[in-house]
Formats: structure tokens, sequence, C-alpha cells
């Protein structure tokens, strides 16, 4: 039988103890609303799970809402407007060739964009389904001048430290065939700029959990897209890197909200152009089973 050294045996009882101690701090971590470890159940899909779901430092303070006291919700009659095949292929070729024309425009005019159009438009994108019905989005219009230039600012500042510093050269490499740099005159010109905000939990009038938050918000931003392509108007998505926070505090938006898209908004220049790309073919993003 081997016998151990005195220095292997220290080692031994300084890993046992370790081992000891992390599971005893396990066994007693507590979230924001009181629950043990113990409580928790294992999650059927890792997708639901969202760390921004629990806020931390002095969002801890406050009262959850208590799903289980909620009424609920009653059901009405639905009946969707139905059409004949020949009318429902007219129609899917109609707005797939309208789709078809949208692209990423990033020269926009300043020709004023009537204010109830930019409304309507939202209002569809608030149409979008989300998780429990939480609609976890707020959609800030900017058409002041001042902070659209301030917010050119942070975005600027921030993207010319992404391209010179943080991105890799490969993806440096691929954005250049595409002419796109840190400048974005756009943010002056564009006559309305769209800030998309995910709300990672609610607050009003007590804090509730918003599930699937990002995927429910990223849907309402599809839904935007085709809203404005279908009245005309142009844009280009922009996320931008490391500007969340700063542009938060800009417009004066509560710790719960989390910058998800950035959207110029107006009529294409006269003189636009664009990358002449084209898209994959139907059978390479669709499979058939």
């Amino acid at each position: 039988m081997a016998v151990l050294t005195p220095c292997l045996a220290l080692v031994l009882c300084v890993v046992v103890s370790f081992l000891v101690l992390r599971s005893r701090r396990q066994s007693k971590v507590v979230d924001p609303r009181g629950k043990t470890q113990a409580d928790f159940k294992p999650w059927v899909d890792q997708d639901l799970q969202d760390d921004s779901q629990v806020p931390t430092g002095e969002d801890e303070e406050g009262k959850w809402a208590d799903s289980n006291v909620e009424d609920d919700v009653p059901h009405v009659p639905y009946s969707p407007q139905r059409h004949p095949e020949d009318k429902m292929l007219q129609r899917s070729h109609h707005f797939y060739a309208l789709m078809n024309q949208r692209r990423s425009v990033r020269f926009i005019s300043p020709e004023p964009v009537p204010r109830e159009v930019i409304n309507n438009v939202v209002r569809t994108a608030g149409t979008a389904p989300s998780g429990a019905h939480t609609e976890p989005w707020t959609f800030v219009v900017v058409s002041d001048v001042d902070t659209k230039h301030r917010i050119r600012l942070i975005v600027e500042e921030e993207e010319e430290m992404n391209y010179r510093q943080r991105m890799g050269d490969k993806w440096v490499k691929d954005l250049a065939k595409l002419r796109t740099n840190w400048i974005k005159e756009y943010l002056d010109v564009a006559p309305y700029l769209i800030l998309i905000f995910k709300q990672t939990y609610g607050v009003l009038p007590v804090k509730k959990t918003h599930y699937y938050n990002e995927i429910s918000v990223s849907i309402a931003c599809g839904i935007l897209l085709a809203a404005l392509q279908n009245v005309g108007l142009v844009t280009v998505t922009s996320t931008p890197l490391n500007c969340g926070p700063q542009l938060r505090l800009l417009l004066k938006r509560p710790p719960n909200e989390k910058l998800l898209m950035l959207l110029p908004v107006g009529y294409a220049a006269k003189d636009a152009t664009v990358p002449d790309l084209t898209r994959k073919p139907l059978e390479d993003i669709m499979v058939h089973i």
C-alpha cells in the first residue's frame, strides 16, 4: 500500500476543503426573490434561461409579480380572412416581390416623413408575438436634431474603436467589400432614428419576468422592417457595439432596457447606391421533409 508524502497529503487536504466549502456555498445561493437553489426546477429549454431576467445590484429591491394570482385571459372568437388558393399564390408573389426590393441603404434623404406614418409602422411592429404576451419592447423615435447628433458622436467613437481594435482582421476585410466604416453620416441626415430596446424584465406596476425577451423583440424588428418597406421608406440595420449603456443614459431609459437595434429611417437619397448583391436560392435556405 502506497504511503502519501507530506506534500501530497497537504495538497489533497486543500482540494477536499475547497470542494466542501464550494458545496456549502452553492447550497445557500438565494436569488433576488428569496428562493434558494433547491427551489429551482431544471430548465426544459435552455433558451428560456436569460440571466438578464434576474436583475442585480439596486434592481434586486422591489416586488416581483406572482403569476399564480393573475387572472385568466378570456378567449374570443377569431376568424381571419381566408383567400382562394389562386389569390393566396398571387398575394404571396406580390409580397415577396415587395420584400425582395428591400435593401440596407446608407444614403438617406433629409426630406421630412409624416410623423403618423412612423407611428403606424411602430404600431405594426407592436403586433409581434412575445413570450407570455409580455410585449418586452420600447421603440424610441428620435427626430430632435441635437439628440441625433449626440447619438452619432457616441456611435462613431465606439465604432472607430471597434474597427481599429476590437474586430478581427477577417471581420474588417469582410466589411470592406461593402464599403462600410465607422463614419455614420446618416445618423445626422435621416429624419428619424428608431432605437429598439428590449425590456429584460417588466417594472410596472410590479416587476415581471419577460420570457424570450430578445427573441420577441427581434421578431418585432423584422415586422418593423417589413412595415417600412411597405410604405416606401429605407433603413439600415445597425447594432452599435458597446454603445448601449451610453445611449440608454442619453435617452433616459430605465435599467431594465437594453439596446438591441438602431434604425435610421427616411426616404432613399436621389443618388443612393447599394452593393450589387444576390440572395441565396430557395433550395439553399429551405429544407422540405
